[in-house]
């Protein structure tokens, strides 16, 4: 069956019932056009990819229980939705980052600054030591040394999709772990 022929709302049936063929149909036909929007957005190819690429396994592992009714719709409104969830984890990062240097570097720091600062930063190494050795080595990479996701593919010889799967199941499992820190943000 060629699958290109086929209407949105046929693949999105048949996608919704684990058919893989229909699945890449979808990605086939939207990826480029999701990828140019977030590349505009964020200003960066590869953190488009990777946002890109994220939404797609997202939509495969939610299949079974997404609600589609208009297939372009949710696609571009999913991409948007990510876009600001990536800059909105840019800002808080930053914000992090400098708290941490006002923590470090003002001698009347405040304890109560201090001890969540402790605090989440001791919750952030439990969570990564209770990651799986190759997904911890893989967000190591990532997360704090910033090597691209092509650069770990080619320092540890698996594939650049190996790589975005480790990365995202760091995030989802940290994301858990750290809810009581990053809830109130």
């Amino acid at each position: 069956m060629d699958y290109s022929v086929l209407c949105d709302a046929v693949l999105v049936k048949l996608f919704q019932t684990g058919d893989e063929e229909a699945f890449q149909a979808i990605y086939r036909k939207f990826w480029h056009p999701l990828f140019a929007v977030a590349r505009k957005k964020l200003y960066s190819q590869e953190n488009a990819e990777e946002l890109v690429q994220d939404l797609f396994v997202d939509l495969w592992e939610r299949r079974q229980t997404v609600q589609i009714d208009d297939l372009k719709n949710y696609l571009f409104g999913a991409v948007k939705y990510k876009i600001l969830n990536q800059i909105k984890a840019v800002l808080i990062r930053q914000k992090y980052e400098n708290f941490k240097i006002a923590s470090l570097s003002d001698h009347d720091c405040h304890t109560e600054n201090l001890l969540a600062y402790d605090d989440l930063t001791k919750a952030l190494e439990l969570g990564i030591a209770h990651l799986p050795d190759k997904t911890r080595q893989i967000f190591r990479l990532n997360r704090m040394e910033n090597h691209s996701v092509r650069e770990i593919s080619l320092q540890l010889c698996i594939p650049e999709r190996t790589v975005e799967y480790h990365i995202m199941q760091s995030l989802r499992t940290l994301r858990c772990h750290l809810k009581e820190y990053v809830g109130a943000v």
